[in-house]
């Protein structure tokens, strides 16, 4: 199997994990030895339910019972799709109303810079250095780092960066701008929360100028920072709202939501302003509504939080300069790259899963399952703690 994945299977790395599973549930990941493995990055912020989540899996098998894909997004009415849009409505402020689903967060983004355009008659595009909000030609075009981008130039034009926080940057945007968009939290930048008061300022200024605020929720997003949506942190709305990942329960899934007004400006002038075949799928719509509804309805959110301070209480460790984040959206910033890597790759021998961030080569990634329990969290403190005071004894030595 392993020289069939690297045969066969498109690679993104040189060296990927190549962990062979068997199956997961809950908290943990099964290779095919039966090893368990306890899951801190729950497939990159995704599974916020954990895996194979009871109430996510029923709403799958209740709606496989009735039909998969039969129509091409917005022609028929599907309720799975309707339920979901609905629902999500009803958790927002009214200005944001109407959402339309995609099949990724890539997607979601590409359809709300269009829709941005679309809406304001404006071309011009401000993001955040160190941003990343996916790797399709537009979100790569507003991706803040230009290692990752410089192979695949001419991007979309006239999209232009001022720095995430820096509150004198905010002057940049003009009666020239079309959006303004940025990440709740920074994400690949390394967990960055907004500081001063930024995003209150950045929507200030948006409003002076006509132009529209785009907010990437797709990591902070479906109750990872303590609230459903980051921005509910920060005295913040934005005008399009951009989420997936979590939103799925592990299913794929992206969605875009703004005023219904706005919106309607896809669909006419011209007709099919944006389209998608597969957004939308009633099976993932399902899924997406049972992971919402278990989110707000229960406890895990008000939990949140109390999480986050028990990771914090635990990994304490001369080795750790700092942890960033908010929630369970935390990165563990170390002293360099090697460091980093070295405690990733043994806390996988040692029965625990963590990752990489994208920009930041110090920190690692700790976005465990909102369901994940204090045993387990604890459990997976002490794997790093050991492994971290091995790795101590080598330096001194």
């Amino acid at each position: 199997m392993s020289e069939d994945f690297l045969k066969y299977q498109a690679q993104t790395t040189p060296h990927p994990l190549a962990m062979e599973i068997s199956y997961a549930e809950g908290s943990y990941i099964y290779d095919t030895n039966n090893k368990p493995h306890l899951d801190f990055v729950a497939g990159v912020s995704a599974c916020t339910l954990g895996h194979r989540h009871p109430k996510v899996v029923k709403a799958i098998k209740k709606q496989l019972d009735k039909y998969l894909h039969v129509m091409v997004y917005g022609e028929y009415i599907q309720e799975s799709a309707v339920e979901l849009t609905k629902f999500l409505a009803k958790q927002l402020p009214d200005s944001l109303e109407t959402t339309y689903l995609t099949n990724s967060g890539t997607e979601a983004i590409e359809g709300a810079l269009k829709l941005a355009r679309r809406a304001t008659g404006r071309s011009e595009i401000i993001a955040a250095k160190y941003a990343y909000h996916g790797n399709t030609m537009g979100s790569m075009s507003v991706m803040g780092y230009e290692e990752r981008k410089q192979a695949f130039r001419p991007l979309v034009p006239d999209v232009h960066f001022i720095d995430y926080n820096d509150c004198d940057q905010i002057q940049n945007i003009t009666r020239k701008t079309a959006a303004v968009i940025l990440e709740t939290i920074q994400g690949g930048a390394g967990f960055i929360e907004p500081k001063g008061n930024y995003l209150a300022k950045v929507r200030t200024r948006c409003d002076e100028v006509g132009a529209l605020l785009i907010l990437d929720e797709i990591q902070p997003g479906v109750g990872r920072t303590g609230k459903l949506f980051g921005f509910e942190h920060y005295n913040c709305v934005p005008d399009i709202l951009v989420t997936g990942k979590g939103l799925g329960g592990g299913m794929p899934i992206g969605a875009f939501t703004a005023s219904r007004g706005m919106m309607s400006t896809l669909k006419d002038h011209p007709k099919l302003g944006h389209i998608t075949t597969f957004g939308g799928h009633p099976v993932i719509a399902a899924a997406a509504l049972a992971t919402l509804k278990e989110v707000t309805e229960s406890d895990l959110m008000e939990k949140v939080l109390e999480k986050e301070k028990l990771f914090r209480q635990h990994l304490v460790h001369p080795l750790i300069e700092d942890i960033r984040g908010k929630g369970l959206m935390l990165a563990a910033i170390l002293p360099s790259a090697e460091l980093v890597n070295e405690i990733i790759l043994t806390c996988q021998s040692e029965g625990l899963i963590l990752f990489w961030l994208l920009f930041e080569p110090k920190a690692i990634r700790i976005t465990p399952p909102l369901t994940i329990s204090n045993e387990e969290i604890i459990d997976g403190c002490d794997i790093i703690l050991s492994v971290l005071d091995k790795i101590s004894k080598k330096i001194k030595k």
